[in-house]
């Protein structure tokens, strides 16, 4: 039997009560919507700086009513310590998401993200000790693999950070490692490498490449690539995430925890290839959209040039096995893109040209 299925039966045999930070958010629903099918209890808190009440609507339609009944949610910030005491009540499991994410927000405004990001995950952290949670499974990032320039990266290989929201991910293995020997805190970091999928937001400026350039090429918009284009990254489809997050959380290998992994598929694509591939898939439904060209602008500060990810020790110890490419993940998700980031007139087309064939 896979770790997979191992880890699902374990759900469906021994519920626990799981708290979900960052519930309204992209990958956050997407733990909460999986928790609820599988029969747990779940507490999701969100502020709604980045998250949006329409992906809890979301759940709460993909799970029905019945399911709908074990959620409950808290609307409060992870700044607040008082609010985080309350949250881990009675909690077996923490999977927490909430942070404030992109390296060009933190560049501009690094005093939020470290708030967000360093002051709201220790309170987190420092509740959950205090709680007696069993165990702490925690969003990291493949930025903190900074200035290192090996490929593939892996666990044990980090280089200097490049941004204040790097450094912020970086604090929070350092803490977490710390609770692990000083309290026993069980604790898992999961070092997501651009993950993408249905719910990501694609507005704004601090918006993930994937939907934003699906938005745009919708619009007809200019689809902006900084660099040359050359520069390269492991895209992660939500259900890969997802699983990684579940075997972390229900794991009885003691060596596999109070680490961190890599969580990605372990293949790199350029932003080149990225924009081709999204303007083919696109083409197939919408022709008009074969001809659109990429506009080119100067490197941002803080990005990272190459990324392409060592997953070895998460399918050692965790059983963590990708079921999704990149290309698998761009097909499941297109429907969503085009529903949600297309307008009336290009949602008709499609329409027309499914009818069509």
């Amino acid at each position: 039997m896979s770790a997979r299925a191992i880890m699902e039966e374990r759900l469906r045999r021994a519920p626990q009560r799981w708290l979900v930070t960052g519930c309204a958010g992209f990958i956050g629903s997407h733990l909460t919507e999986t928790l609820l099918r599988y029969g747990q209890t779940v507490v999701g808190l969100d502020n709604f700086t980045t998250g949006h009440r329409a992906n809890l609507e979301d759940v709460r339609a993909a799970v029905g009513e019945a399911a709908w009944e074990r959620f409950r949610f808290i609307e409060a910030d992870i700044r607040d310590p008082v609010a985080c005491r309350h949250a881990l009540r009675e909690i077996d499991v923490v999977l927490h998401q909430a942070a404030l994410g992109s390296v060009p927000r933190s560049v501009e405004d690094p005093a939020s993200t470290h708030g967000t990001n360093v002051d709201g995950f220790f309170n987190l952290l420092l509740a959950a000790k205090e709680a007696g949670v069993r165990r702490f499974i925690y969003a990291s990032s493949s930025s903190v693999y900074g200035d290192d320039p090996r490929l593939p990266k892996s666990e044990d290989r980090i280089g200097r950070p490049l941004s204040p929201y790097a450094a912020s991910k970086h604090a929070n293995e350092l803490y977490a490692e710390v609770f692990s020997r000083c309290y026993g805190v069980e604790t898992v970091g999961l070092r997501y490498f651009n993950v993408f999928g249905p719910r990501q937001d694609p507005d704004g400026p601090y918006a993930a490449v994937i939907p934003r350039w699906i938005g745009e090429m919708l619009a007809r918009r200019p689809v902006i690539i900084y660099g040359d284009g050359e520069t390269t990254r492991d895209f992660c489809y939500i259900a890969n995430a997802v699983q990684a997050n579940l075997l972390a959380a229900t794991t009885r290998k003691p060596e596999a925890l109070n680490r961190v992994y890599n969580v990605a598929v372990g293949e790199c694509i350029s932003l080149n290839a990225l924009f081709s591939t999204l303007r083919s898939l696109l083409a197939e439904r919408l022709p008009a959209l074969a001809s659109l060209q990429a506009e080119y602008r100067d490197f941002r500060p803080g990005d990272i040039r190459h990324s392409l990810a060592d997953i070895a020790q998460a399918r050692t110890l965790l059983g963590y096995e990708p079921t999704h490419s990149v290309l698998a993940g761009l097909r499941e998700a297109l429907s969503w893109y085009l529903e949600r980031l297309g307008s009336p007139t290009t949602q008709g087309q499609v329409l027309s040209n499914r009818v069509a064939s």
